[in-house]
């Protein structure tokens, strides 16, 4: 045991679980943890311009380098701030610890007007966090920062809240570390994966369905070894893309909706609802049940509530990922589904259909962001704001390296992308990273951009201008009669990079991206490329048009009852 303050305390675990940066702006009551950093050599310490930033980053940082991201914010109106990146990172299921200051303990609950005070802090972000607790005095916090590590390193990965009065982050007294906690990886019993193993080995159309919890797992090896040893084609979750290459002769490809009103979404439906057993892997299914009523679905995942809620015909397999596909295989190859004939040809053949469909089509978004890939490398992190190439991406962009395809889920948060593109790159420091917003969404987080020159963040921005928020335009025009409140006034966004010192550029048309990425990649440097762009289409076939009902454009059966 050592005699050490609060502050002191937090920091010392953080280092001791192998924190190496935080993510945060330094505030009162949260003095004794900001002096603690700035004396802890193997902590670094990211000052962003807005609370908001600090938890988008720790999700980059997050989801680019396996490790639980950390941030650090005031109480109240700080923690209100951060709660946007804690949906994100709760959506996409990653590990993110925010730390909130609190008011002094004595005015807890009080209702007194104390600076920054909320009636039960902690209640703001229950919904989008896994665990909550206060370190109320110094030799508290070793236990609590323990906990808050082995919850977001077990079981599903998800935000976890550890707030700290003021007077505990300086006050000193004898306290004892603690090592971080021995994680064992759940796994199936033997007999429920012969049991799996059996039906898959009988089944004459089996099909895995991959999601997120592949990559959360660090499964994205042991899912290629099993499709190939088995000959069982995968088709991913958005969540999932990149756990097995897009160019694989086994992978079908993401599927963004189990019922699309595209083709190719289409094609991919017919795909799932032709498999007489469909291995979901890390799957949260949260679209939808995407194997057929008559199909067995044998669900591998963490979170034991997921397990069965989907479909009845479910053998459930509750374990980590990883640990589960790598004890499944040896039964599988022993019950002799090494011996399926190869579904590659089936494989190429519906891809092939895909593609004639995306070129018959000719949507715009198609065509920019074939000549996007063009430019980008193939290990690139591509970060993708709400915008209509980033719902393109879900299903098109063609994804090479592991987790190097990012979004915010079905949180959808406008203007996420810039600043978890910085926490990206602040893991993955040596790995060319691009962030693909619109004006509307840029501009949420654009203050960033200063932190980004600070700290020598060199991520390229590419902001795709339609001075409008045009989703959002193009929907009222089509399902409410007209636009209304959706027009922008933007900066010119080449001097407005420049006025940071940052590198701006600017396309004629998006088609120069396949030369300009390239060039702002070399440069080193933060980079702003401006791309004007006119109205967009939704991706969609007329001939598919009658499946395109979205919710909030008109009523539902069964909403109003008589």
């Amino acid at each position: 045991m050592a005699q050490m303050s609060g502050g002191e305390a937090l920091v010392q675990s953080l280092a001791g679980e192998g924190v190496e940066v935080v993510f945060g702006i330094p505030g009162i009551q949260i003095y004794g943890i900001v002096a603690a950093l700035r004396d802890e050599p193997g902590i670094h310490m990211i000052t962003t311009r807005h609370e908001q930033a600090t938890t988008y980053m720790a999700d980059g940082y997050a989801r680019a380098s396996g490790k639980p991201g950390v941030a650090l914010v005031v109480p109240g109106a700080g923690l209100y701030n951060a709660a946007s990146g804690l949906t994100n990172a709760f959506s996409r299921s990653t590990p993110v610890l925010i730390i909130a200051g609190q008011v002094p303990r004595g005015a807890i609950g009080k209702d007194r007007g104390v600076v920054h005070e909320i009636a039960d802090q902690p209640s703001t972000v229950r919904s989008v966090t896994k665990w909550q607790r206060q370190a109320s005095r110094p030799r508290e916090v070793p236990d609590v920062v323990f906990e808050a590590f082995r919850q977001m390193r077990t079981g599903r990965p998800r935000p976890v809240l550890i707030e700290m009065p003021p007077e505990a982050g300086v006050e000193r007294e004898e306290v004892r570390l603690r090592s971080p906690a021995r994680i064992s990886r759940i796994v199936p019993s033997p007999e429920e994966l012969r049991e799996a193993a059996d039906v898959i080995a009988k089944s004459r159309i089996p099909l895995i369905y991959a999601g997120g919890g592949v990559a959360r797992s660090d499964g994205e090896q042991a899912l290629v070894r099993l499709a190939e040893a088995t000959n069982i084609p995968v088709v991913t979750s958005s969540g999932g893309k990149g756990v097995i290459p897009d160019t694989h002769p086994l992978s079908y490809g993401s599927c963004f909706s189990p019922r699309g009103d595209r083709q190719e979404m289409n094609q991919l439906y017919e795909v799932m609802q032709s498999a007489d057993v469909v291995i979901g892997i890390g799957a949260r299914f949260s679209l939808g049940n995407p194997a057929g009523e008559g199909s067995v679905l044998v669900n591998i995942n963490i979170d034991d509530t997921e397990l069965t809620r989907h479909q009845a015909n479910t053998l459930p397999l509750h374990g980590d990922a990883a640990a589960t596909m790598e004890a499944l295989l040896p039964h599988l190859l022993d019950a002799g589904a090494g011996e399926r004939p190869s579904a590659a040809e089936a494989v190429s053949a519906a891809r092939r259909l895909i593609a004639y469909y995306d070129i018959r089509l000719k949507e715009p978004q198609y065509a920019v962001m074939e000549a996007m890939h063009r430019g980008i490398p193939e290990d690139a992190f591509i970060v993708w704001d709400v915008t209509q190439f980033g719902y393109y991406a879900r299903t098109h962009w063609q994804v090479s390296h592991p987790k190097t395809y990012i979004d915010s889920g079905y949180s959808f948060n406008l203007g996420y992308a810039f600043p978890t593109s910085l926490g990206v790159k602040v893991a993955k420091p040596d790995r060319p990273v691009v962030c693909m917003t619109g004006d509307g969404g840029f501009m949420f987080n654009s203050s960033e951009l200063s932190t980004a020159m600070q700290y020598g963040i060199n991520v390229v921005t590419v902001v795709f201008r339609n001075e409008s928020y045009g989703n959002v335009a193009r929907d009222l025009d089509d399902a409410f009669g007209g636009a209304y409140g959706t027009d922008l006034h933007n900066p010119d966004f080449v001097r407005f990079a420049e006025s940071f010192g940052a590198v701006g550029m600017r396309a004629d048309d998006p088609m120069e991206l396949e030369r300009l990425i390239p060039l702002a990649l070399e440069r080193q440097a933060p980079v702003i490329i401006d791309v004007p762009f006119g109205e967009m289409p939704i991706p969609r076939a007329p001939q598919f048009a009658p499946f395109y009902k979205l919710p909030w454009t008109q009523p539902q059966e069964g909403l109003i009852s008589s």
